[in-house]
């Protein structure tokens, strides 16, 4: 056998174990018309279940309109998040949908869509105390943060003495009872808080101008499941679909 023929034998080998899905998934979704996306369940208000036990949350109806907008149903897998992007290699389905973060490191194994929620870290005070206006006003004041976070570490560095907390809830009780001056926080964190409590007397005195963005995320190799996702993104946010789901669940424009 010469070395032609061995290197054309090879070359057909290595095309035969490529996944089945690359390159073609969108055909496959459309004929099977369904658009299996993975998502915890478990992460309110973005993905979680309601008191009948409905899979509901922001995530879940932005995953629904998609799947809309491609002529298709969606279809939810749920899955602990320690788990949850490797499905994706394994193809127990098409997308995650799950407040996953765009990083490089993941965009080197990943492909994700366009943003399609931006968070910030936003300086949360009462609503009658005018003495915080910036960042640089925490010097000399009490923030509520949680030691170890990135929020933590940017009150201290704007001269906070800080008060620890485990996470959001407590830190915003903090400020409203008093026993805290402020929390820097993340923005959607804040914006569900003040759905579910708008009589909240808390305001946003300052947010950082650079934003944290999620997308959705699929194995790389699929791009025209891509752009049929970014379509629908951009369909959903033209027709007002995106700005319908935001305010159920925020209240507040959350795109950028």
């Amino acid at each position: 056998m010469t070395w032609h023929k061995i290197l054309i034998i090879l070359a057909a080998q290595a095309l035969a174990l490529l996944p089945a899905h690359a390159g073609g998934n969108l055909n496959q979704i459309e004929q099977s018309g369904a658009f299996r996306i993975g998502t915890e369940g478990t992460y309110p208000p973005f993905t979680y279940h309601d008191g009948a036990g409905k899979l509901v949350g922001f995530d879940v109806e932005i995953g629904r309109a998609i799947a809309e907008r491609l002529g298709v149903e969606a279809e939810f897998h749920e899955g602990k998040w320690d788990g949850l992007i490797a499905g994706l290699d394994a193809n127990r389905y098409d997308a995650v949908i799950n407040q996953v973060g765009i990083t490089e490191a993941r965009q080197r194994k990943y492909d994700f869509s366009e943003p399609y929620i931006a968070s910030k870290a936003v300086l949360i005070v009462r609503r009658d105390d005018d003495s915080i206006q910036g960042f640089a006003d925490l010097a000399g004041k009490r923030s509520a943060q949680s030691l170890t976070s990135n929020f933590g570490k940017l009150a201290e560095d704007s001269g906070a003495t800080l008060v620890a907390t485990d996470g959001f809830d407590q830190s915003i009780q903090l400020v409203l009872n008093k026993r805290a001056d402020a929390t820097i926080n993340d923005s959607l964190s804040f914006y569900d808080f003040l759905k579910r409590k708008p009589d909240a007397p808390v305001r946003i005195a300052a947010a950082q101008d650079d934003a944290e963005h999620s997308g959705v995320i699929i194995r790389k190799g699929e791009p025209e499941l891509l752009a049929a996702i970014n379509k629908a993104l951009a369909e959903i946010k033209a027709d007002g679909t995106y700005q319908a789901i935001a305010d159920k669940y925020f209240g507040h424009d959350v795109s950028n």
